[in-house]
């Protein structure tokens, strides 16, 4: 088995800490404009990136940003502002689609991911973008047979980038998919004027329809009125299927997705990367992961068209699937070190002995515990009421300022 990178999300500190933590072995994330996300997600500012850069070399954690929308001719001067910005940053690499990325990186000697938004099909493809790429994401509707058939061509004619070394593929392993083919969708644009190329896409295709015979007009009842919603893309069950491909680089979606669910999805791929590796990965552990990754924002699972699949699954609801979610409760007013208690100003809803939480901050990555017991005053509770300060043994380190939620089922 290969070397495999597991490449993850990042919308902001918060869930850049939870990917540095749960083992990612690279992150991309965007900026607030030229990137797929800038209407949905958390950006950061080009002023984060010196910080966010070194944060990740340290951990020896790749650093790869997405200016992956069409662009016009008045981004240009833009674009080569951010670019010249992240070469002297040393940031790894960039995520495009747009053939003036593309050549404004290749001037700079940027290492270049294409996006699957290219719609990369086939063998002959690839040998034409070789000349400007280090790393493709391929179509999102090849079979693991048509995946394998292409990697093996890239070995067999020793198919190199600019910088002399193989072609790597990428392929996506988990998160929303779009209904259109690799994601070049026009739904919003021509329906609310707000182009999801452009990064602004509405998500009118996660809302319900009716279908109706166009000749005469009458409406046509279907169980499920999502009729353009897929379900999310999970393949920890074949996981070990797609790294017997040869890819080189899987990547998780979500960068518009919270904390907790950058944590989990982190943390179960890289369990299942290093299980596969290690000859450990059996039904059991698979089963044990996808209920974790229940637990955090989806709206149910498929394994996409991997396995030969040619129709999406629907999904029957535009909101989460998960069985769990979470409320703010408050803040942490100080951490004792020595005894391993916080201190925490209750904001909203009570939070009593024996709830599940988690906390997280930008310089702190999420973790999860139970509340074994609550102090207010020096005085024993079962529990703390919004506006009240308490104090709560954390058996990990935290920060002032840190967020405390509690997780609850729906």
């Amino acid at each position: 088995m290969t070397k495999v990178e597991l490449l993850c999300p990042v919308g902001n500190f918060e869930s850049l800490e939870a990917a540095i933590f749960y083992g990612a072995d690279s992150i991309y994330f965007g900026l607030d404009q030229l990137n797929m996300r800038f209407k949905s997600a958390n950006n950061f500012q080009i002023t984060d990136l010196k910080e966010l850069v070194n944060k990740c070399k340290k951990k020896q954690i790749k650093t790869y940003l997405t200016l992956n929308t069409i662009i016009y001719d008045q981004d240009l001067r833009l674009l080569n502002f951010i670019l010249t910005k992240i070469k002297d940053l040393k940031i790894d690499g960039i995520i495009a689609m747009d053939q003036s990325v593309i050549n404004y990186a290749r001037r700079l000697d940027l290492q270049v991911h294409l996006s699957t938004q290219l719609n990369i099909s086939n063998y002959e493809s690839i040998k034409f973008y070789s000349k400007y790429a280090e790393a493709m994401v391929l179509s999102r509707e090849l079979t693991l047979d048509q995946l394998q058939k292409i990697i093996l061509k890239i070995q067999s004619n020793q198919l190199t980038s600019p910088n002399g070394k193989l072609i790597k593929i990428e392929v996506f392993a988990h998160g929303a998919l779009c209904m259109a083919t690799s994601g070049k969708c026009y739904l919003s644009l021509h329906l609310k004027n707000s182009s999801a190329n452009r990064g602004a896409c509405n998500q009118n295709c996660r809302q319900k329809y009716y279908l109706i015979d166009k000749i005469n007009g009458t409406s046509i009842e279907v169980s499920n009125e999502h009729l353009l919603s897929y379900k999310d893309l999970c393949t920890i069950s074949c996981l070990d299927q797609i790294i017997k491909t040869g890819i080189s680089i899987l990547k998780i979606e979500g960068r518009a997705r919270s904390t907790e669910y950058v944590a989990i999805t982190t943390a179960c791929y890289r369990e299942a990367i290093d299980s596969i590796k290690n000859n450990t990965y059996t039904i059991e552990k698979i089963n044990s992961w996808i209920n974790k990754l229940n637990n955090v924002y989806n709206r149910g699972f498929w394994q996409g068209y991997y396995l030969g699949r040619k129709v999406g699954a629907w999904a029957k609801k535009s909101s989460s699937s998960s069985h769990y979610k979470k409320l703010y409760i408050g803040k942490v007013k100080h951490y004792f070190n020595k005894s391993n208690i916080g201190l925490f100003y209750i904001e909203s809803y009570d939070l009593k002995r024996k709830d599940k939480i988690f906390l997280f901050g930008p310089n702190t990555a999420i973790r999860k515990t139970v509340v074994k017991s609550i102090m207010i005053n020096d005085i024993k509770s079962d529990i703390v009421r919004k506006g009240q300060i308490c104090t709560i043994p954390i058996p990990f380190n935290i920060k002032v300022g840190d967020k405390l939620y509690k997780i609850i089922k729906i």
